[in-house]
């Protein structure tokens, strides 16, 4: 595998997990993180055999993240503040007797995330690349070849794509008029502040056109959307560098967040949902003890991490991640007008 890290090919394999055996295929997984040292995992069940139902898990590396637990943090926030999100439990690997380090895993939506949940089964969406913008054209300003490109459907009938699809088109083609009626029959909007809301305050640049799955209520037919990938936050960017706690603005960025704020109900109604989770779930008092639990359930695994092994960057930032979260919350409070 490591010949090749862009291979997409999976690798038989076992995995051993409390006492039992499971016959498994692993492949690399992510984009630029596939050029780190420690390496993430896909972890595909090759049988009726799996681990709580699941056929596939996530195994993040957490490489450029100091803390190892910003996916963490934020997959328990959004949980906390409403947002349905993959659950996420700190593991330690070992490969083929050797210690691989520590590892999140996170889980995969999709068919089994919402029976767990007890939630009707409808389609997924993945959104792999940042032309999932909800746009017609992409980042760069080039028209789209297809008008869902930038979606992988982890789960969903043949009828799906064509939800989709028409989503996306009514977002970039109604009317000023029409389209407060139309998305309302479309998007969850209580749920899509909700998840802006996080997105905003976690500051994950990503967020807004990656780095997020949809998922469609087959009774109501309204789409709601969840986070993955979040280690790109809390005052750190992809490569784990500092990030400043102002360099998202409290609008966010794509299309279809343009377009609702660009109507004065909808921006209260955006505002009304953010005061209530800065007053709530963003502040110290919030995640100041959540981090401390994570620090004390990880760092005694640290010295056995052959790509760590010294605990004090991984200590400092308890006071950098809440730090940024003053100065985060300061920055959207005095902000909070500009949605008036």
């Amino acid at each position: 595998m490591r010949l090749n890290v862009w291979e997409e090919k999976q690798y038989l394999a076992y995995l051993d997990f409390s006492d039992q055996r499971y016959p498994i295929s692993i492949k690399f997984r992510g984009y630029h993180i596939r050029e780190f040292p420690k390496k993430s995992f896909d972890v595909f069940f090759t049988s009726s055999k799996t681990i709580e139902g699941n056929s596939l898990i996530h195994l993040n590396a957490e490489y450029k993240d100091p803390s190892l637990m910003r996916n963490k943090l934020s997959m328990d926030f959004f949980s906390d503040i409403g947002v349905m999100s993959p659950e996420a439990e700190h593991i330690f690997l070992t490969m083929n007797n050797k210690n691989a380090g520590i590892y999140l895993q996170l889980e995969s939506m999709g068919e089994k995330s919402l029976e767990r949940r007890k939630m009707e089964k409808g389609p997924i969406y993945y959104a792999t690349n940042d032309d999932a913008n909800f746009s017609l054209i992409t980042p760069e300003g080039n028209v789209k070849k297809h008008i869902d490109s930038g979606y992988y459907k982890k789960f969903g009938g043949k009828n799906a794509d064509d939800e989709l699809k028409r989503l996306i088109y009514m977002i970039n083609t109604s009317s000023k008029n029409e389209f407060p009626g139309e998305i309302k029959k479309m998007i969850d909007l209580e749920k899509y502040f909700l998840w802006l809301s996080g997105v905003v305050c976690t500051q994950n640049r990503d967020g807004f056109i990656n780095n997020y799955s949809l998922y469609q209520n087959p009774v109501t037919g309204l789409f709601e959307v969840s986070p993955w990938d979040y280690d790109a936050t809390w005052g750190r960017d992809i490569n784990g560098r500092k990030l400043e706690f102002d360099d998202v603005p409290i609008t966010g960025f794509n299309t279809l967040t343009a377009r609702l704020l660009s109507h004065s109900d909808f921006r209260r109604m955006y505002s009304k949902t953010l005061q209530s989770v800065l007053a709530d779930y963003f502040c110290v008092d919030y995640i100041a003890p959540r981090i401390k639990r994570l620090q004390g359930l990880i760092r005694p695994l640290i010295k056995n991490d052959p790509y760590i092994g010294e605990t004090e960057k991984f200590d400092k930032e308890q006071a950098y991640i809440t730090a940024f979260v003053e100065r985060r919350r300061n920055f959207l409070m005095q902000h909070l007008n500009d949605l008036i």
